[in-house]
């Protein structure tokens, strides 16, 4: 399966019915509106850890209905974060939220030692992106957390988003390694890498995926483009994920689509035991709306 856009993902979520979202220092207006997104598409239902009079003051502002939600008051950004993190310890969320608290303080939380959600690998970003005029969706990863990762971090970034893109329902995942030439170029460690993990592939350390690189972005995109230059490619154009070999490329990469091509981004955090929704201030309400999306649709059989 691949899915032509954030809306066929929507209906896919919608018939796993609604699960518990848990979100950490909740009394923040746009978080809300996501919230209040996603709650009427039936995707979820809230558990909102923070100063519960602020959120009920906020969520009158946005008429967003607590009836069904879970109010757990902590007014310490801190404090909530951690108690957010124990509410899916204690099996009580499917998934975490960032709030208004700071990034740094909310993933210390995820990952401390004891009722935290590690599992001993890396934590990484994936993105989906919606383009304008593009027939589906497409990922890339890592984009927002490892600032260079070497080639074993590469293998389980890569590792982590094809196992979370079966868990949405794609089967097989065309994957290129993305570098800015086809020619491995021992002064360009990404080519030296796209060939490593090309080769883990071919050996079956990937399954339910077709690894292709070291490409640059017209081969990854365009079968003409790769018939111009004489390569041959099972993936032939259609990619579904990029795996980026800096944080800047990946960075550079999404917010070009979105403020130039008109894309719709949604992001999640992958590898604690849990998906975890981490946006941007600068993100739209259906930004926040689709990865709260991805992170329920990551309940169902792959």
């Amino acid at each position: 399966m691949r899915y032509s856009g954030f809306e066929s993902l929507t209906e896919s979520a919608k018939r796993l019915g609604r699960t518990k979202a848990a979100v950490a220092a909740a009394a923040d207006k746009e978080v809300l509106e996501a919230v209040k997104l996603a709650e009427g598409e039936g995707l979820i239902t809230p558990v909102l850890v923070g100063d519960v009079a602020e959120i009920k003051r906020l969520a009158a502002d946005i008429k967003l209905n607590l009836e069904e939600a879970e109010l757990i008051h902590e007014p310490n950004p801190v404090a909530a974060a951690n108690r957010a993190v124990d509410a899916v310890v204690d099996g009580k969320a499917h998934f975490l939220m960032k709030g208004m608290v700071n990034s740094s303080d909310f993933l210390k939380a995820v990952l401390r030692p004891e009722r935290g959600l590690r599992t001993g690998r890396l934590l990484s970003h994936l993105a989906a992106f919606q383009v304008p005029g593009y027939s589906r969706l497409f990922f890339v990863t890592d984009g927002g957390m490892n600032i260079a990762p070497d080639r074993e971090q590469k293998k389980e970034i890569l590792e982590s988003s094809i196992a979370f893109m079966h868990q949405i329902g794609m089967e097989t995942v065309n994957v290129v390694v993305l570098t800015a030439t086809e020619v491995a170029n021992p002064k360009m460690q990404a080519t030296l890498d796209a060939q490593a993990l090309v080769k883990m592939n071919q050996a079956g350390e990937f399954p339910g995926a077709i690894v292709e690189g070291p490409l640059a972005l017209d081969g990854a995109v365009s079968a003409s483009a790769l018939k111009h230059k004489g390569i041959a490619s099972q993936i032939n154009g259609e990619v579904d994920l990029f795996l980026v070999p800096t944080i800047e490329v990946g960075n550079v990469l999404g917010k070009a689509m979105v403020y130039f091509a008109g894309a719709t981004m949604a992001g999640v955090i992958l590898g604690a035991q849990v998906p975890i929704v981490l946006n941007s201030r600068n993100d739209t309400p259906r930004s926040k709306l689709m990865a709260l999306t991805l992170a329920a649709l990551s309940r169902r059989e792959s």
